[in-house]
């Protein structure tokens, strides 16, 4: 078991910056890749970001590229998106999930076995 809690989550203006973290605990946090995910209302759950165990390789939805980074800390068993010149259309929960399929980057839900509880961003134009 592996339990997920994000944080870091708000309200800003367009063109601000927001910097999300979740804090794992329970199974060796490096035995994960770690994703990022978010829901609009009335929207399907989508992929962001994810970054492989060692923190080395990262894959970004094309939307995000450029604007957010996605880094991880295995000695504090956390995960990071930082989220820079934000828009209205990323106004979202955003969830922190973790995958055991080591360094395939999956992009799915289904790749995901734990997930957090999501935290609020809201971007106002």
């Amino acid at each position: 078991q592996v339990q997920l809690v994000e944080s870091g989550g708000g309200s800003v203006q367009a063109g601000g910056s927001l910097r999300l973290s979740c804090a794992a605990s329970g199974r060796t946090f490096s035995s994960y890749d770690m994703g990022w995910f978010r829901q609009a209302p009335g929207q399907e759950r989508e992929f962001v970001a994810v970054v492989d165990w060692t923190g080395g390789d990262m894959r970004y939805t094309d939307s995000v590229k450029g604007r957010f980074t996605i880094s991880r800390d295995n000695a504090e068993s956390t995960v990071y998106l930082q989220m820079n010149t934000l828009k209205p259309e990323d106004t979202a929960v955003y969830y922190c999930a973790a995958s055991p399929m080591r360094l395939a980057l999956s992009t799915i839900r289904a790749a995901y076995d734990y997930w957090g509880q999501g935290t609020q961003v809201t971007v106002s134009s």
